[in-house]
């Protein structure tokens, strides 16, 4: 369904866009169809002769290009405004609900090790990748002020008072 919305919010600007491209194109048109010609050495070259019918036909067009672009136009830019919001809505939520399972993840870690995390032991509950979760560990130990313990291999486990 996204998709379709998609296409439809690009096709409308597309097709509101050409609308308002041939507007300004009848607009310039006629514009050079009004110029006066440059004064040569005959008579007759002074006579002015504007074709009546391609100027209502150029004026014409310039409207009818005008009234159907700018309602596409508009169209398509509010249906791609409403994807895009949308869209920061849904991202919004996701990281919402990504921040409440790595919270779920680390109260039940404390109550079972009594206050004690590993990096590894986060990692592998909460399916993190290593750094993103000592970045994780990091901030909630500064939160809390939690302790730092490196054992002899070099590993930090976190204490964090219960």
């Amino acid at each position: 369904m996204k998709t379709a919305e998609k296409l439809a919010a690009g096709w409308l600007l597309i097709l509101g866009f050409m609308f308002l491209t041939l507007s300004v194109s009848a607009v310039v048109e006629k514009n050079n169809m009004l110029k006066p010609l440059p004064v040569g050495d005959d008579i007759d070259s002074g006579k002015d002769f504007v074709n009546q019918e391609a100027l209502y036909m150029l004026d014409t067009t310039a409207r009818q290009s005008f009234i159907f672009g700018v309602p596409t136009m508009i169209i398509g830019g509010w249906l791609s405004l409403s994807l895009y919001r949308q869209t920061k809505r849904e991202h919004k939520a996701l990281q919402q609900e990504m921040s409440d399972r790595l919270q779920s993840v680390f109260y039940q870690m404390l109550q079972q090790n009594n206050g004690r995390v590993t990096v590894l032991g986060f990692a592998i509950q909460s399916q993190l990748p290593a750094p993103v979760a000592r970045e994780f560990l990091d901030q909630k130990a500064k939160e809390f002020n939690a302790n730092f313990k490196v054992n002899e291999e070099g590993a930090v486990s976190y204490h964090f008072d219960v």
